[in-house]
């Protein structure tokens, strides 16, 4: 079918012990990295807020683990045709399968207790974390490389990944798209790109347009970026397991949602910080 296509086809661990659970993997890796590179652009965006950047480092356990609970959950539910039939697996390891949107809430509801707890503004703390955040998505797409995973239709583009027969879906079977000479769209990297390039759009947002933002003005920009990339790129995919009352992808719902909430956020907060304070009553 194709002749220039990436033929590719990743080991997803780093290493791992035949006959045990003790592995090491390619996406894990991509998380620590990424979670390192948040930690870092949100303490220098904490100090230029003036907000101790301890706190960054501070509220990582309690973010992370509530992440990673959100993640999991999402996830079990949105393949649950597959974790139905094998129970076990939702707890115990590999812990392969986490879902980004689930990671977000989790988060959220993270760094709400951490910042109720330290009084500290939870739109500000959003607003530093929004530029470490898109970069730590776009390393950490590069796992679902590593697992031959988030792939679109396939495509005779000299970009198209090759994908192992073991890691197809309905309708891309092999043999009736040879494993050797069929690539695939890799929406991995498409993401990858967008969401790098949306961490230095907010960057520049946060740097050269201070003036003009309100607290939570960037968190706003993560729900209408974000939202809108991803339901750009679930366009691509077939074969949902989780289906909004079993007609929408289950995906590209909260992306539409996320992308409203984000604009109808910042109209909002714009139009009630010009509201003319009512005058007084005279006496």
């Amino acid at each position: 079918m194709l002749t220039g296509l990436i033929q590719v086809f990743p080991n997803p661990n780093i290493f791992d012990i035949p006959g045990t659970l003790i592995r090491l993997g390619w996406y894990g890796i991509g998380y620590v990295v990424g979670v390192s590179v948040l930690l870092l652009v949100g303490q220098r965006e904490a100090v230029r807020r003036g907000i101790d950047p301890k706190h960054i480092m501070n509220a990582l356990i309690v973010v992370a683990v509530c992440a990673l609970i959100g993640a999991r959950l999402y996830h079990v539910v949105d393949q649950s045709a597959y974790y139905l039939q094998n129970l076990p697996a939702i707890v115990l390891p590999p812990y392969s399968g986490l879902a980004l949107y689930g990671g977000v809430a989790g988060a959220i509801v993270g760094i709400a207790y951490y910042v109720r707890r330290n009084h500290l503004p939870f739109w500000s703390a959003l607003d530093i974390l929004v530029p470490g955040a898109l970069f730590a998505q776009g390393i950490a797409r590069w796992g679902n490389f590593f697992n031959q995973e988030l792939y679109g239709p396939p495509t005779d583009l000299p970009w198209g990944i090759t994908i192992g027969c073991d890691h197809r879906v309905d309708p891309y079977f092999c043999p009736a798209y040879p494993e050797a000479t069929t690539g695939f769209q890799p929406l991995f990297f498409y993401e990858s790109v967008l969401d790098v390039t949306g961490g230095f759009v907010a960057l520049w947002l946060s740097r050269r347009q201070i003036a003009r933002l309100l607290p939570g003005d960037l968190a706003s920009f993560w729900f209408i970026w974000y939202g809108t990339v991803r339901f750009l790129l679930e366009t691509f995919r077939y074969n949902y397991d989780w289906k909004l009352l079993g007609v929408a992808p289950t995906a590209m719902v909260i992306g539409i949602a996320v992308v409203v909430f984000g604009i109808a956020s910042i109209v909002w907060r714009h139009r009630r910080s010009v509201t003319p304070a009512p005058e007084p009553t005279p006496a």
